[in-house]
């Protein structure tokens, strides 16, 4: 499995700007991750392709959730040239930093290099460049690019990357690397904000092994490869996976109740979700349902609810493939978007699932 990460809200989002660039709101004073209780968020996808559904996305976050997440790919030209600039990444990310505080959520960020459709590979690399994380250009721009999103936002968290085990899988030669500009990354960020904590995710799944790959070799299902996270230690503020374990399970309940828990084990850090969910409708191979949902649910804060800093379930209403078909030019892109699309707490009109109830009884205990 290889996550689709949907970024078509952004399109959206760019039409909100007007007037030339914005600038950045002021840092708020406090933060919903100041406090010990663990923080609930979605990525701001909206269930269809309008602006009309961005606004009401973002609103209705306010209400079931605490922050959003925003993870963007990296603008490489822009960002080897200089930390400052104008560019419509830039545009596109202040905007989302707008709306959310417009609706009273709080800010999670994750820089992205890789292909949200394949983490394989690098996303919108110059034509030009070695796609490799020792191309000096790859370096300076990703550098510039985590010090503009500090020193603009001072983010309680900030992710350097996403899900980067499937590429150290794929690219085991460049996975140091990728390592070695973490870790000159986590030093730059934090002598400018060192109250910031830093990360990279984890494909859960993947990390232990459930979806059998040729380069794994003779990896054992439910081993997961710690030294892949052990990796970046001891610049690791906090254990951080994604799941999506209804690739895995024919049924929520099926679950092993000792799925996630190793995670508390092998490390005494804080530990989050920083996306993740199970689908609820039959689609293609999966015929899940409603009370899946609500177990998997049960079984992320059964395992880990105690240590979680934060838990992002990626999105809040399930997205209508129709709309979204319409905006994409490939159509197996659509395909592949419906294993993903029936994830949400709530249906595409809004309509709430089961879970949506257990999700707030989790927040407002």
């Amino acid at each position: 499995m290889r996550r689709i990460f949907i970024f078509l809200t952004i399109l959206l989002i760019t039409s909100l700007a007007c007037g030339g660039a914005p600038t950045p709101p002021p840092v708020p004073e406090t933060s919903i991750f100041d406090s010990k209780e663990t923080a609930y968020g979605f990525f701001p996808s909206p269930p269809e392709i309008t602006l009309e559904s961005v606004l009401q996305t973002f609103k209705d976050m306010g209400q079931y959730g605490d922050f959003v997440l925003i993870q963007k790919n990296t603008d490489w030209e822009s960002f080897v040239n200089d930390v400052d600039g104008e560019s419509q990444l830039r545009t596109d990310i202040i905007n989302q930093v707008i709306l959310a505080q417009q609706n009273g959520l709080d800010t999670l960020f994750v820089l992205d290099a890789l292909n949200g459709l394949n983490r394989r590979e690098f996303d919108g690399l110059p034509a030009n460049w070695e796609a490799s994380f020792a191309n000096p250009d790859v370096r300076t721009a990703y550098k510039n690019y985590a010090l503009w999103v500090v020193q603009n936002f001072q983010p309680r968290y900030l992710g350097l990357a996403s899900e980067i085990n499937t590429y150290m899988d794929a690219h085991p030669e460049d996975a140091p690397n990728f390592i070695s500009l973490y870790h000159e990354i986590y030093a730059l960020v934090k002598a400018e904000s060192p109250k910031t904590q830093v990360f990279v995710s984890f494909q859960w799944d993947d990390l232990n092994n459930m979806f059998p790959q040729p380069e794994e070799g003779n990896r054992q299902k439910l081993q997961p490869n710690w030294e892949q996270v052990e990796a970046f230690e001891p610049n690791l503020d906090v254990w951080v996976i994604s799941t999506y374990p209804y690739f895995i399970f024919p049924t929520g309940i099926d679950i092993p109740a000792d799925y996630y828990s190793p995670l508390l084990v092998r490390t005494s850090k804080p530990v989050a979700i920083a996306e993740g969910g199970f689908s609820t409708v039959a689609f293609d191979q999966f015929t899940h349902t409603p009370e899946d949902q609500v177990a998997y649910l049960n079984a992320i804060h059964t395992q880990l609810g105690s240590r979680m800093a934060f838990w992002v379930n990626t999105i809040l209403s399930d997205f209508n493939i129709d709309s979204y078909a319409k905006g994409m030019d490939n159509p197996e892109d659509a395909s592949m978007l419906g294993n993903f699309a029936y994830t949400g707490l709530r249906e595409f009109d809004g309509t709430p699932k089961p879970a949506l109830a257990l999700w707030e009884s989790f927040r407002n205990p």
